[in-house]
């Protein structure tokens, strides 16, 4: 960039050496001048791009540190080896939305493959990928040598109340989250093992893949080495501007994000699909048997879907439990209501004369999906259908979190609006 700025002074002095009689007409100084500005913005705009890029991807520290434990023999996992040792998990596009959150495309076992790694000691630390990982990282710290296996069982049982609630489903999942631990299926959890799934369930999105891997919505698990794990491939994204850089994103105005939409987006019988799988996955959230989930980003970003434009949510990072949502509200000081936000906009309302949050979300799940699908489904919507749709959304987006009126409205609403949906596109190729 320097020496781009020093050659573009060097074209201006030399346009200017010779005075008044070798000056340039004023319309090529013009011209000279607007190269200039436009050399410095386009250097500016490849500074950026390239160090926000080297901030937001590095997957090559996640793989040195977790090779690193690996060897050590800290942690395990099903793909340790093939990460570590045999080098076949191939790390291809950079996706990752924070440094503290890695995620890249990759390929495993001829399987487009999703990672996901999140080692923010590493990362924060700003690791270069020749230095010497840290011996020890307090992510693999539990649980401790000596721990029997009926320890780590009620150790888990614990986590998983404070986390999803106290549900008498949860001992199967722990069931579950004992099976996954015997990575070489040899019938014992050895430290390195126990090591390994207790940092994997630190991770929101990990928890939330394990209470959803019944439904179809979610993304499935692969396997796993350390806290680094492998979904099923990215999915088709809904939303264009999700290929640009991050920093450049929240620059596009709504109105040209509708465009993109339209110009870009699927054909609208694909996207009426895809809306009713999205409704589909809320009705999911509401009654897991994992108990209850809120969207706390709801934004066509997160919206995927597959080559026969099935539904898949694309990040489940902004999903939350209930009970976290309220262990983090509850007796929360606050001024207004945006003060008791939880994520991006899981919102309760601030008890202003007890200065404290309540516990009610003032937009539930369905209401802020229906807010999202105007934008996504009326442009472009058949005309005999825009009127009754727009109004269906409409009656949706009014909706309240309010527990009294959470079951039966929200079911009717929801029901009429898949309906509606499905009746447009039934019996065509679209279904």
């Amino acid at each position: 960039m320097r020496r781009l700025r020093r050659l573009a002074s060097l074209v201006l002095l030399c346009a200017f050496a010779k005075g008044p009689q070798g000056r340039l007409p004023g319309l090529r100084v013009r011209y000279v001048v607007l190269v200039w500005l436009g050399v410095v913005a386009g250097s500016w705009l490849v500074y950026v791009h390239y160090s926000s890029y080297s901030e937001l991807c590095r997957g090559h520290v996640c793989q040195v540190v977790i090779c690193d434990q690996y060897r050590k023999g800290i942690i395990s996992g099903s793909i340790c080896r093939d990460l570590c040792e045999l080098r076949t998990v191939e790390w291809r596009t950079c996706l990752s939305p924070a440094p503290g959150q890695q995620v890249y495309s990759g390929l495993w076992q001829d399987k487009e493959v999703t990672i996901k790694c999140s080692i923010e000691e590493a990362l924060n630390a700003k690791a270069r990928p020749e230095a010497a990982p840290r011996q020890e990282l307090v992510l693999f710290d539990k649980p401790t040598r000596g721990t029997s296996i009926r320890e780590f069982r009620e150790m888990t049982l614990s986590f998983l109340k404070a986390n999803l609630g106290d549900l008498p489903s949860l001992p199967a999942l722990v069931g579950q989250v004992l099976l996954m631990a015997d990575f070489n299926k040899d019938s014992r959890v050895s430290l390195a093992e126990a090591k390994s799934v207790w940092a994997l369930l630190q991770r929101n999105e990990f928890l939330l893949l394990l209470s959803l891997q019944e439904k179809e919505h979610a993304s499935r698990l692969l396997g796993s080495c350390g806290d680094l794990y492998l979904t099923e491939g990215v999915p088709h994204g809904s939303w264009p501007g999700a290929t640009l850089p991050p920093l450049l994103r929240p620059l596009l105005p709504p109105a040209l994000h509708r465009a993109l939409q339209q110009w870009f987006g699927p054909a609208w019988p694909w996207r009426a699909k895809i809306a009713i799988g999205l409704l589909e996955f809320v009705e999911e959230l509401f009654h897991s048997s994992y108990g209850t989930f809120y969207m706390c980003e709801t934004t066509l970003a997160n919206v995927g879907y597959t080559a026969t434009y099935d539904f898949k949510m694309a990040d489940l990072q902004q999903v939350a439990p209930e009970a976290t949502v309220r262990r983090f509200l509850q007796g929360r000081r606050c001024e207004r209501s945006a003060d008791c936000t939880y994520g991006r906009d899981c919102r309760a309302p601030c008890d202003r004369l007890m200065r404290q949050c309540k516990g009610d979300l003032i937009q539930p799940n369905l209401a802020k999906v229906c807010e999202l699908l105007r934008d996504y489904l009326l442009p472009g919507a058949p005309t005999d259908l825009r009127e009754e749709l727009g109004k269906q959304l409409r009656t949706c987006t009014t909706l309240s979190g309010l527990a009294s009126q959470v079951e039966a409205h929200h079911s009717l609403v929801l029901s009429h609006l898949k309906t509606l949906l499905w009746k447009e596109i039934s019996n065509t190729k679209y279904s």
